[in-house]
C-alpha cells in the first residue's frame, strides 16, 4: 500500500483510535465506581442544572462545572469524588480543578449514565 492511499485513511483510522481509547477509558471508570460507591464515594454531576433535573443518578448532587472550583468546600476531601457529565469533558475539566484544590481520590466517570453501572 502505497503512502498516499494510508494518508487518505489517516483521518478515519485517528477518529476510531479515539473512540477506542474513549471506551477503555471509561469502561475502565465504570467498572471502578461500585466499589468507590461502597467506600462513601460522592458523584458530583457537572451539567447545567436542566441537564441534571432532565435525567440523573439519583444518588448524585449537581454543581454545574463553572461553579465547582467557588463549591468544591462542600465537598469531603476524605471522601472518594465521582464526576460526571454528558460526555466526559466538562467531568474532566471538573476533575482537574478538584485535583488543584487538594482532592487526591477524583475519578472521571465520563458519562452520567457511567455512575448507574451498581443500579443496574
Amino acid at each position: 500500500m502505497s503512502l498516499d492511499k494510508i494518508i487518505n485513511y489517516l483521518p478515519f483510522l485517528l477518529i476510531i483510535g479515539f473512540f477506542v481509547w474513549r471506551y477503555s477509558k471509561y469502561s475502565s471508570a465504570r467498572k471502578k465506581i461500585p466499589g468507590l460507591l461502597e467506600n462513601g464515594a460522592i458523584i458530583v454531576d457537572v451539567r447545567s442544572p436542566e441537564e441534571f433535573r432532565a435525567a440523573c443518578n439519583p444518588k448524585s448532587i449537581n454543581i454545574p462545572v463553572s461553579s465547582i472550583a467557588a463549591q468544591a468546600s462542600k465537598l469531603d476531601k476524605k471522601r472518594p469524588i465521582v464526576v460526571c457529565c454528558a460526555s466526559g469533558a466538562r467531568s474532566g475539566i471538573a476533575a482537574g480543578v478538584l485535583k488543584q484544590k487538594g482532592f487526591e481520590n477524583v475519578t472521571n466517570a465520563g458519562p452520567w449514565t457511567n455512575t448507574l453501572s451498581g443500579d443496574r
